[in-house]
């Protein structure tokens, strides 16, 4: 992520809830440091989150195909 960050021109955004690591100090610090810019988000808004959506949706389609071990979990997520 670093290279990335510090590359000319980056302009990365982070999406980050009110919980207690994502606002330490040394988060903050860091994300300063190195030109990390954060939305405002409000904390616990699950319905909010893209990310939640995503995992729900991969869920759901992993258990269209009821994989067996982990082998075949992991061909289906990576088809998915």
């Amino acid at each position: 992520m670093l290279p990335s960050l510090r590359a000319p021109g980056c302009h990365a955004l982070f999406q980050q809830d009110n919980d207690q690591k994502n606002t330490s100090k040394a988060t903050v610090a860091f994300l300063k440091m190195n030109r990390g810019k954060v939305i405002q988000w409000p904390s616990m808004s699950s319905h909010l989150n893209p990310k939640e959506h995503l995992w729900r949706f991969l869920k759901r389609q992993v258990e269209h195909h009821s994989p067996s071990n982990i082998q075949a979990l992991t061909e289906v997520v990576l088809e998915e």
